[in-house]
């Protein structure tokens, strides 16, 4: 692949609702995942592993730690006089104008005169919270080997599913002659992975034309369904590998367990297709001599006196003496002080557990504030939130901020119940 044959234009803007209190402070993309990672580096990662030099990160909600995070793009090979990594926030275009992104075709037709400076014939149109690899340099070739105007990654997906999302009907060699978004009756199990491949000039002419009919223009309503209707030619790829939207508080606990298998979907380790990260060096994890730890990525600069079982650390957590973890992901920075018992948790960094809190226990009772996000028995704290000791915690339960012993009636917290403190809505 030449320098400028392809460039691509990674779309990290996105709030995550769905991720609830994980994503007050923090864009999607920026969350931790995977013990050391976080969820943007699988992409990026993905875009230097298949000669993709030259990549836009489109930003907006909360953009600092994920800004941060990239930096230059020093760990992913992306810091180059020409090319390399490029973040592309929402900007004032001339005089007084300027607006947010509006939509996924509308933050790429904002961004135009950026890709016009580099004058490529494709243009890759990826999301920044997805966790796969994948070879984008195959699916060029299957692009150019088509003459498409447009090829869209797909995934097969359980026909009982496929009304969740957007559906490619293809003929027997992968054209596709129709695009229907989250069929009540679908024809096809190919479900759109949000991976586009686009012949530039192509694209350019139906993001100009649609931008004066959508001002939200977003590529699944609005973009291939224009350029289906008129006549482009346009491919599904197959892609056959595992792929995990992790957009819910359930689906991202279960990417995470998943890590964990003897014989993982999703293997962190392989050495030729690395996931690369922008990781401080840290000292090496240390075990004390009651420590237990079983079947868990426990990462760099975390100390273990108590119990690990099935979960996921990020570096420099402390688990004290008589602690003990279960099924649960620990963010950096974390401290689980002696006796505390943690159950099917998910602990955002900077959190501190004090001495013998019970986490986890209790009915599976969908919470009172948020049932369609928090529902499925895992129980959630926010950065930097304090739990004072001997306080028993329930499922389907959010805690933000720094709570004492007054917030807790008779030290407990019902299932399904919440504390939200420092002005931070749930």
């Amino acid at each position: 692949m030449s320098k400028n044959e392809m460039i691509a234009m990674l779309l990290a803007g996105g709030q995550g609702s769905r991720l609830g209190i994980l994503t007050k402070k923090i864009a999607k993309p920026a969350v931790a995942f995977g013990g050391m990672y976080r969820i943007i580096d699988f992409p990026l990662s993905n875009c230097i592993n298949s000669g993709v030099y030259n990549v836009g990160v489109l930003t907006q909600y909360q953009p600092l730690r994920l800004n941060q995070h990239i930096g230059i793009g020093i760990p992913w090979d992306l810091d180059r006089k020409r090319g390399g990594v490029t973040i592309l926030a929402p900007h004032v275009k001339g005089g007084d104008s300027g607006e947010w992104f509006m939509g996924t075709a509308n933050a790429i037709y904002q961004n135009i005169e950026y890709i016009d400076e580099n004058d490529p014939e494709y243009v890759l149109v990826l999301s920044g919270d997805h966790i796969y690899k994948m070879d984008y340099s195959k699916m060029l070739e299957f692009h150019k080997e088509k003459n498409a105007a447009a090829t869209i990654a797909v995934l097969e997906v359980p026909f009982e599913e496929a009304g969740r999302f957007g559906i490619m009907n293809t003929k027997d060699d992968d054209f596709i002659y129709e695009f229907e978004e989250k069929p009540v009756n679908p024809k096809s199990n190919l479900a759109s992975m949000g991976i586009y491949i686009f012949t530039w000039d192509k694209l350019r002419k139906a993001l100009i034309t649609d931008s004066k009919i959508h001002p939200d223009s977003d590529f699944g309503n609005h973009i291939i369904p224009a350029m289906l209707n008129n006549g482009e030619i346009m491919y599904a790829y197959r892609f056959k590998d595992y792929w995990k939207d992790v957009g819910t508080i359930e689906s991202y606990w279960q990417a995470n367990m998943e890590l964990i298998k003897t014989l993982p979907s999703f293997n962190l380790y392989e050495d030729f297709w690395k996931i690369y990260t922008n990781a401080e060096q840290q000292p090496p994890q240390y075990t004390g001599e009651n420590a237990v730890i079983r079947q868990s990525i426990v990462s760099d600069g975390c100390e273990i006196y108590g119990e690990v079982h099935n979960s996921v650390l990020s570096p420099n957590v402390e688990v004290a003496e008589g602690a003990f973890i279960k099924d649960s992901i620990i963010m950096s920075g974390c401290r689980i002080e002696k006796g505390a018992v943690i159950d099917r948790c998910i602990i955002d960094e900077g959190c501190i557990i004090g001495e013998n809190v019970k986490m986890g226990v209790g009915d599976n009772i969908p919470c009172i504030n948020q049932p369609k996000i928090y529902n499925t028995g895992i129980t959630v704290l926010g950065e930097k939130t304090v739990v004072p000791p001997g306080v028993e915690i329930g499922k389907n339960c959010v805690i933000y901020g720094f709570t004492s012993a007054q917030d807790y009636p008779d030290m407990k917290l019902g299932s399904g119940l919440s504390i939200i403190k420092e002005g931070v809505e749930l």
